[in-house]
């Protein structure tokens, strides 16, 4: 039986980091980008991006966005990432995808994989917004501002999702970098994973790197 995990949340929240920690706990990721993103290239390019083109917004999930009242829900979705998946390896199990943009489209989703259990990961508006604007493909805003509201547009869609019934699970990575591991071991469980202390080795590196020096200093 197949087991979708969706991970989603804007950009430069912890997602990747989160999608590392459980894929080595035992979550079939695929054929996913080792460049510190931990995201299927095929499934997002071949599939995400091109749906994205297709609505004529920012295929990067920056500006424009796309509205979700005025999606049209492919139905050969499902079958399209499972055939990639099952190219690369996958029978069954639980399997995983990270994607910012997920929660942009998540309509779409759900309606492929209505089993999906989804991971939002959420991160303090402050600090999204200054690692966005020292972030180099990070380009659809160039004030504060922008961003901000970027960001509050993606929690309207945190807000939809959770309101829509689906099964969510919300959590902050930040308690990570300080130690408090409690929500990963949760994750965890919850998805029928095994844990695996490998899993810490991805936690300080990916994203609060600044931190990791501020404290050793």
């Amino acid at each position: 039986m197949e087991n979708p995990i969706l991970i989603t949340g804007a950009s430069r929240s912890g997602t990747s980091m989160i999608t590392a920690a459980l894929n080595a706990c035992g979550a079939f990721g695929g054929e996913m980008s080792k460049r510190g993103m931990y995201s299927n290239d095929r499934i997002r390019e071949e599939i995400v991006k091109e749906y994205f083109q297709w609505l004529k917004v920012d295929p990067n999930g920056q500006y424009p966005l796309p509205q979700t009242k005025d999606l049209f829900i492919p139905m050969d979705w499902k079958s399209k990432i499972m055939s990639i998946l099952r190219e690369q390896g996958y029978s069954e199990g639980s399997w995983i995808y990270k994607d910012a943009r997920s929660c942009l489209i998540w309509p779409i989703w759900n309606h492929s994989f209505p089993n999906a259990k989804w991971i939002i990961v959420r991160r303090r508006t402050g600090d999204i917004v200054k690692s966005c604007m020292h972030t180099g493909y990070m380009v659809g805003h160039s004030t504060e501002k922008g961003w901000i509201d970027w960001v509050r547009e993606h929690e309207k869609k945190f807000v939809e999702m959770v309101t829509e019934g689906l099964n969510c699970k919300i959590i902050w990575p930040e308690r990570m970098i300080h130690g408090d591991y409690y929500q990963l071991y949760e994750l965890c469980e919850w998805l029928g994973l095994t844990w695996n202390k490998k899993a810490l080795n991805f936690i300080d590196p990916l994203l609060w790197g600044s931190k990791q020096k501020e404290r050793s200093k």
